[in-house]
């Protein structure tokens, strides 16, 4: 009885809500793993190989996650006013995907032609550090930020 009594715009709730939980489950989860490997690649040629090497799966997967939650928080936000909680999540979201297309375009190349020049293992250039560290910076805060603010937008409204 209760899924039937169910309107077109709760399902649409419901749909929009998992879409972007799921989005936050397979990027956030894609992100932690390939953040946490990077980390340790600082300083270690092992981890350096390792991060490489699982790049090529995470990368896909943040794209997914990514594309998922953006999908699922237009849908869930759909009927909603431009309030501080989706308009700053709309805001962190713009620099997630430049981070993105930095690590796609920039570091995901360098990572994989140094692979193919045998050299996945050595460790990179600090400049590069650098970059990838500010990279680190913006997508750690940017995902658990967004994910954050959605609890914080749906426990807020729940007490309303």
């Amino acid at each position: 009885m209760l899924l039937t009594s169910l309107t077109t715009n709760q399902w649409l709730d419901i749909a929009g809500l998992f879409l972007f939980i799921a989005g936050f489950v397979i990027g956030l989860g894609a992100v932690t793993v390939i953040d946490l490997h990077g980390f340790l690649g600082r300083k270690s040629s092992y981890w350096t190989e390792a991060t490489t090497r699982t790049h090529k799966v995470t990368k896909p997967l943040i794209w997914v996650g990514l594309t998922l939650a953006i999908i699922g928080g237009a849908v869930f936000y759909r009927d909603v006013d431009m309030s501080i909680v989706p308009a700053a999540q709309a805001l962190i979201v713009a620099p997630l995907v430049l981070n993105g297309l930095f690590l796609s375009f920039r570091v995901s190349p360098y990572m994989l032609r140094r692979e193919r020049e045998g050299r996945a293992g050595e460790l990179l250039p600090s400049s590069w550090q650098i970059k990838i560290t500010i990279s680190f910076i913006i997508s750690f805060f940017g995902w658990w930020g967004e994910l954050f603010l959605l609890v914080y937008y749906i426990i807020f409204n729940l007490h309303r």
